[in-house]
């Protein structure tokens, strides 16, 4: 029977230094001429598509969020490679040994279930040289709703395998919710803003302050 373990990104896989909001910023500042857009929008969690939705919203920015989102993405994805560059970012305690592990199970799939643009995700993953562990998934632009990222992850990569047996990975009680509304299983590591009794009291199945004991950890998310 496979098992399917989609990973977050930020606070999760790595720490990329504040660079995506750095980015995301100065392309809001760009387009609207409005700094520090993005200062009372909550991040942890969120797609990408919420934040930049809400921060349209809270600034009082007319029209639907969408008319915009093509233009602000150009921008920010443009800006997403120097800001990587100039922050001082880093993979989390465990990385790449734990994706190196688990991608030599024959029985497991990676894949991911991240708020980020795809696009986004992909250059954060580059830069830190995990991409070529994650051959898809779900992204923030789908959806403002992070349930429907993980559900679109699973239709997409756990075919064949029961619900229970896919694991979403994250850092928030937003990832813990979006695992549990699906039907799949809830790990939760606690290296990003939220704690491990946090997390648990959340409903996460597996709660860990992080992976830094990789060899452990892939047993565990192996299931064997």
């Amino acid at each position: 029977m496979p098992r399917v373990l989609l990973f977050d990104i930020d606070n999760t896989l790595l720490w990329s230094g504040g660079a995506g909001g750095l980015a995301m910023n100065d392309a809001f500042r760009d387009l609207f001429g409005i700094d520090n857009g993005f200062a009372r929008v909550e991040f942890a969690g969120r797609t990408d598509r919420y934040i930049f939705a809400e921060a349209i919203r809270q600034n009082g920015i007319a029209g639907d969020p969408d008319a915009h989102l093509k233009e602000f993405l150009r921008r920010y994805l443009a800006l997403l490679p120097e800001t990587l560059r100039q922050k001082q970012g880093h993979l989390m305690p465990g990385f790449p040994q734990l994706l190196e592990d688990l991608s030599q199970r024959p029985h497991l799939r990676l894949g991911l279930a991240t708020g980020n643009f795809s696009q986004g995700a992909h250059l954060k993953l580059a830069h830190y040289g995990i991409d070529h562990f994650f051959p898809g998934g779900a992204f923030g632009e789908e959806s403002e709703d992070r349930a429907d990222v993980v559900r679109l992850a699973m239709e997409r990569l756990a075919d064949g395998a029961r619900p229970q047996d896919v694991l979403i990975i994250g850092d928030t009680p937003h990832d813990v919710s979006s695992a549990l509304v699906n039907g799949a299983t809830a790990v939760a590591v606690a290296t990003g803003r939220h704690s491990v009794d946090v997390l648990r009291e959340c409903g996460a199945q597996l709660v860990f302050q992080d992976f830094a004991n990789w060899r452990e950890v892939a047993t565990l998310l192996a299931g064997s």
